[in-house]
């Protein structure tokens, strides 16, 4: 019986610690795709200023 315990013990540890990252990784996730669409956008923005410039 003390052998289970202490499987289950370092089965939830694992498990709690398998959780965390998988929820880091999709926080990461979020803010790296936050990120590029702001990238995008700014870029967007950026080359829709130097177009009419061009154009002319």
């Amino acid at each position: 019986m003390v052998n289970l315990m202490a499987f289950l013990s370092w089965f939830v540890s694992y498990l709690l610690l398998f959780g965390i990252i998988v929820v880091l990784v999709i926080v990461a996730c979020f803010i790296g795709i936050r990120i590029r669409k702001a990238k995008d956008a700014k870029a967007a923005l950026e080359k829709q200023e130097t177009a009419p410039e061009e154009k002319q």
